[in-house]
């Protein structure tokens, strides 16, 4: 037991003493977060609104008042005819142009939108926003009510992605390369006829990064909630004990790569291809995978931060309990039970 604990501490001062490696460990979570939290954002902020009216009666000023005074809509113009919005949309001067029908006033309703469809998505966001300020303003004939995320904000979306891309990418890429660094050097066989069994010397090198990527867990969820406000909803208990169950299989997941891998570059490069591509594309952290081609959403289904990031957004936003997200868990264990079982093996023959 002395020697397996002082081969932990000897893979912890390595990784320690590494400079580079702990800026990528720390320093890589901070970025991202900070990115996707502040910078990368999907929230509707201070669109170009041009309002078309041929008449500027009371109902359709306070619209034009609320739309003004809302954070989403900035108004830049205002034109008696819609050809004259479109012209200035087209002229990239304006995003979102609200015409106002000469019976606004009477039925309480005709409206049409100009939008810059350029960004599908985001223009379908303008108009339901600006329907949803105006309706609001008419009495409520629109009841909207939003759950879990009232104020829309994207880090509610963001975090748990990010969670699942960070822990797997962290875990996985930082053992292979460790492991493939000692082949390297030439010093697996060192290693290997040492006291300790080659087994336990693989788990010895694979502690400090669990302890690491534990580490990072924390700090990611200190800073979704004390910077970003992201809620922390569920049970706390069960977000770190799933988060543990996805970090054992992605540090499984790192093994099965070194088996394959014998430089630290074809390593890094496998860690890429299978690993980044797959989590940004197939997980539902960008795109919802129910929007996917049937092809894809078949691949995605053997993609791990796909249920890992379903269980996070159930659990921190949606606070709901260990039932709800139990086909993630299971589906995670048994993910992690398959490669761990496949990675010691193949490592046995190897050596």
């Amino acid at each position: 037991m002395k020697q397996f604990i002082s081969f932990v501490i000897k893979e912890a001062r390595h990784i320690l003493r590494d400079k580079r490696t702990m800026l990528i460990l720390f320093g890589m979570p901070t970025v991202l977060m900070l990115l996707f939290g502040f910078a990368i954002s999907t929230d509707v902020r201070n669109v170009r609104t041009v309002v078309v009216t041929s008449q500027m009666d009371p109902l359709t000023q306070a619209a034009i008042e609320r739309l003004s005074a809302s954070e989403y809509f900035n108004i830049t113009a205002t034109t008696a005819t819609p050809q004259e919005a479109e012209l200035i949309i087209r002229h990239q001067k304006a995003d979102l142009a609200i015409v106002f029908a000469k019976d606004f006033v009477s039925k309480h309703s005709g409206m049409q939108f100009i939008v810059d469809g350029a960004d599908p998505n985001m223009a379908q966001q303008w108009t339901n926003y600006a329907t949803g300020v105006i309706t609001g303003m008419q009495g409520g004939l629109v009841n909207q009510k939003m759950l879990y995320n009232p104020q829309m904000l994207s880090a509610y979306n963001f975090v748990p992605a990010i969670m699942g891309m960070l822990l797997i990418l962290v875990c996985a890429m930082m053992t292979s390369i460790s492991i493939v660094r000692e082949k390297e050097r030439g010093t697996m066989e060192v290693l290997l006829v040492s006291p300790v069994r080659p087994l336990m010397v693989i788990v010895a090198k694979a502690i400090p990064y669990l302890v690491l990527a534990f580490v990072i867990l924390i700090v990611i969820l200190l800073m979704a909630h004390y910077v970003l406000s992201v809620p922390l909803a569920g049970s706390l208990v069960w977000i770190l004990l799933i988060s543990v169950i996805y970090i054992l299989l992605a540090l499984s997941l790192g093994l099965l790569i070194s088996n394959v891998a014998q430089t630290q570059l074809v390593a890094l490069l496998l860690s890429a291809m299978v690993l980044l591509m797959p989590v940004v594309m197939l997980s539902g952290m960008l795109f919802p995978v129910e929007s996917m081609p049937k092809i894809l959403q078949w691949i995605s289904a053997i993609v791990p931060p796909r249920y890992y990031i379903s269980a996070m957004r159930k659990l921190m936003i949606m606070g709901v309990g260990i039932r709800e997200v139990m086909h993630e868990v299971v589906v995670l264990v048994s993910m992690t039970a398959f490669l761990l079982t496949v990675a010691l093996a193949k490592f046995k023959e190897r050596l």
